[in-house]
């Protein structure tokens, strides 16, 4: 297997969302918050742990702009102890992640344009980039030609993971990649 396990994983954004027993509140947010009316949302920033929630109008406590579960939880927490609540009975739910990669060769990307049997793909010439909508990992691969690489819409970093060995190999296979 050697160097296509290689791939290192790292999650850029995670998004969360947090039920709290009893939901949250609107106006308590605005009041004892500071958080700030969007149409039907409350918007509060939170410097430690650097976090932006999003209260729902159920109550719910979105949590975006972290790398790790555990920061997301810190800051629905925080934001419920600033309220005079505690965590307890708080439910989370892992919403889509965007992770970043590298397949550490260059991938011609404007030779790619077909289907590779578990995914289809497309040339964003806005980006530059290679679009891979990837069935098999339920995910969307970002390639550029230099091979680094940025997920969208995944389930688990373990996910990721397994789709760049895939799709490493499947490139390696059709002798795709640059050395």
């Amino acid at each position: 297997m050697g160097s296509a396990n290689n791939i290192e994983v790292r999650v850029e954004n995670l998004l969360v969302r947090f039920t709290p027993s009893p939901p949250v509140d609107l106006e308590e947010a605005i009041e004892r918050l500071g958080g700030v009316k969007n149409g039907d949302v409350i918007i509060k920033m939170l410097d430690a742990p650097r976090a932006t929630l999003i209260i729902d109008a159920e109550g719910r406590i979105i949590v975006h702009g972290t790398h790790r579960i555990e920061a997301a939880r810190a800051a629905a927490k925080e934001m419920l102890l600033r309220m005079g609540r505690d965590d307890s009975g708080l439910v989370a739910e892992l919403g889509p992640i965007v992770a970043s990669f590298n397949f550490g060769e260059e991938v011609p990307v404007h030779n790619l344009r077909m289907n590779l049997g578990s995914g289809t793909t497309s040339f964003d010439e806005r980006l530059g980039c290679l679009r891979l909508n990837d069935t098999r990992h339920d995910l969307e691969l970002l390639i550029w030609a230099d091979g680094k690489c940025v997920a969208l819409n995944a389930r688990h970093p373990n996910m990721v993971a397994m789709s760049a060995v895939h799709w490493k190999g499947k490139f390696a296979d059709k002798k795709s990649l640059k050395a």
